[in-house]
């Protein structure tokens, strides 16, 4: 995530949050809201915070959208009648559980089989 990316790149130049907060002429609370996604970064903030750490904005920042699925299917309802909330997944999440889907998959494949075998050699 674009945090995780500004917060090891911080620490990795020895900058502490204060001296980030500075730069941005904010206190610590709200850079810390920044770095921790609770809060937006402006354009002219990530320039600042790209110069302070020697790198280019594009080092430090994706695209909003990239990496986080949208469910904006609100209006729509499950077979209970409620509605369905709206979440965003960034996309390592959804491919980790894609991961783990198919490997149970391959196991519940395995075990058909070990249980056709055990049927079949009675």
């Amino acid at each position: 995530m674009i945090q995780e990316k500004l917060r090891n790149l911080r620490k990795q130049k020895g900058m502490s949050q204060e001296k980030m907060a500075k730069i941005l002429s904010t206190d610590i609370s709200s850079y810390s809201r920044k770095e921790n996604g609770k809060s937006r970064i402006h354009e002219d903030e990530w320039e600042k915070l790209a110069n302070a750490l020697e790198v280019s904005v594009d080092d430090i920042k994706e695209s909003e959208s990239s990496g986080i699925v949208h469910n904006d299917n609100s209006t729509l309802h499950d077979q209970s009648g409620s509605y369905i909330h709206n979440y965003n997944f960034p996309i390592s999440v959804l491919e980790n559980l894609q991961d783990y889907i198919k490997i149970l998959k391959e196991q519940n494949e395995s075990l058909k089989r070990e249980l056709e075998d055990f049927r079949n050699n009675k």
